[in-house]
């Protein structure tokens, strides 16, 4: 059994490792929803039940300063136990948990993508990014205003809820599609998302390229429309269409002078390939095109990363702070764009390498640990008949939204780390089978089960392509503590939370100025 290698950390320790400008994982291990409750500004959430999977993507070099988090509860110690088995060698935890932190008089955000929010209310103060509000919208709509309303988030998103007579255009592509959307200059620009953030650095992505037309922000987004007492367009499909020439050549015209003002280098491959061969520090190469276009072929490597998305979630994409990120677009504009807003974010070694590629398949993540033995795992037709015939006791461990979706009909949920005890909530009915979305979680946890488990081979994946049917119908041995679900999913009071969510947003700037750890640009 490998030893934990961890060592404790002071709050005041950390805090100067924040601001050393050496890089750093700052890493929580703890549930999603609980660390929404609070955490450290900068901490990335990779909970403890699914450590394996996420780590070595977020945090890909073995030698870099790691500093894990949690409630004193000993997840640390156990997180350290993997992190030293699979070669990491810089290993601490925060001393004293959450609680310490705080104790010390250090600042505790709650929420998710919180320094990318906090960016965003950053940028809306010191541009005066313009907006209207969701009745002056409502207004020019009814009035028959010549204008354009482009929404900025990715398309599932658009498609769940959308302002009417809205294009979704991804916060990326807005520059590069806005000539063929708005042609005339009279034309008036309304950019949306869900709240606050990809609205207003959308807007000013427009306003920076210096697109002629006037350009503001929905204030608050969606939510702020629904809360008006609009009623948005839900299900609508209706896209940006194909790049001209004209389009293509204003956009890297003006792209081109916002990636001179802000400082942002382009590379060739070969120093993508220097940078790869450098072992002493990380680096991130990011597709920031839409995933349409990354699907049809993509950069050897490259990992898909949206650029709205990037600068909305950066923590989702980039573990380790200070690292180097390279950016590919093989027509400049998206690259150069969401490497503008990194830049005035704080990250210094951002890099734009203009390529394509013919690459199709995805990187795949590396899974930490040893092969788990195969004797362990069932297959999905042995599965079926033993779920027919009553004779399986089924408990999945995927993420409880997907659970929500769909699961193995009769199939329990739980939690991984928390498997223990969901299985005292359990009458058990056969053989113990643990499956998740595609089977590798399951197989973890099989491996490590007190009680005897299989595993499903190749997960609820699996299952469907062997066209057996899923159900709704949950079996709650757990908590849903996996997720943080967003204002508009969330039972009960809806816009109560909607309006709770957008108070906290714009009261984020006076929270980051006493944390004091922000190096966004003035």
């Amino acid at each position: 059994m490998p030893q934990a290698t961890a060592r404790p950390l002071d709050p005041a320790t950390v805090k100067a490792m924040l601001n050393d400008g050496r890089e750093l994982a700052l890493i929580d291990v703890r549930e999603e929803l609980i660390f929404s409750r609070n955490h450290l500004l900068w901490a990335r959430s990779i909970p403890l039940s699914r450590l394996e999977l996420r780590f070595a993507q977020l945090v890909p070099h073995k030698s870099t300063r790691v500093v894990l988090c949690d409630d004193g509860d000993g997840a640390v110690e156990r997180a350290a136990l993997v992190l030293g088995a699979a070669g990491y060698t810089d290993v601490g935890f925060l001393q004293g948990g959450l609680a310490g932190w705080e104790k010390a008089g250090y600042e505790l955000f709650s929420g998710v993508n919180v320094p990318s929010k906090a960016f965003g209310e950053h940028i809306e103060h010191i541009n005066h990014t313009p907006s209207v509000s969701p009745e002056e919208l409502n207004d020019l709509l009814k009035s028959g205003t010549d204008m354009v309303v482009v929404d900025s988030r990715p398309f599932d998103e658009f498609q769940r809820v959308s302002i009417p007579s809205a294009t979704n255009v991804p916060g990326a592509e807005l520059v590069l599609r806005i000539h063929d959307i708005a042609p005339k200059p009279e034309t008036l620009v309304v950019v949306n998302c869900a709240g606050r953030t990809r609205s207003i650095i959308g807007a000013q992505s427009l306003i920076n390229a210096g697109l002629p037309n006037k350009v503001v922000a929905l204030r608050n987004g969606t939510m702020g429309y629904t809360l008006a007492g609009f009623a948005p367009d839900n299900g609508k499909t209706r896209r940006y269409g194909e790049l001209s020439a004209d389009a293509l050549a204003w956009a890297q015209a003006s792209a081109d002078r916002v990636g001179k003002k802000f400082g942002v280098m382009q590379i060739n491959r070969e120093a993508l390939e220097s940078f790869r061969a450098d072992v002493t520090r990380t680096l991130y190469v990011f597709d920031v095109r839409d995933p349409t276009d990354y699907a049809a072929g993509h950069f050897p490597g490259a990992i898909n990363a949206p650029g709205g998305q990037l600068v909305q979630a950066t923590d989702q994409y980039v573990g380790t702070l200070n690292a180097r990120i390279v950016l590919i677009d093989d027509r400049a504009v998206r690259a150069i764009m969401t490497a503008s807003w990194l830049k005035q974010m704080g990250w210094r070694d951002i890099f734009v390498l203009v390529a394509g590629g013919n690459e199709q398949a995805r990187p795949v993540a590396p899974v930490l640990g040893p092969a788990v033995p195969s004797e362990l795992a069932i297959e999905a037709h042995k599965l079926s008949e033993l779920v027919s015939n009553d004779h399986a006791t089924v408990v999945d461990l995927s993420l409880s939204p997907a659970y929500r979706r769909g699961h193995i009909p009769g199939a329990w949920y739980a939690i991984r780390t928390r498997l223990s005890q969901a299985l005292a909530k359990i009458p058990m009915n056969g053989p113990l089978v643990l499956t998740s979305e595609d089977g590798v979680l399951a197989s973890l946890a099989a491996r490590e089960s007190k009680m005897p488990a299989k595993y499903l081979r190749g997960g609820n994946a699996a299952w469907t392509k062997a066209g057996l049917p899923l159900s709704t119908d949950p079996r709650m041995a757990d908590e849903p503590l996996d997720y943080w679900p967003k204002p508009y999913e969330r039972s009960g009071d809806t816009k109560g939370a909607m309006n709770e969510y957008l108070s906290w947003e714009v009261d984020l700037l006076p929270r980051i100025a006493r944390d004091g750890t922000t190096k966004f640009m003035p």
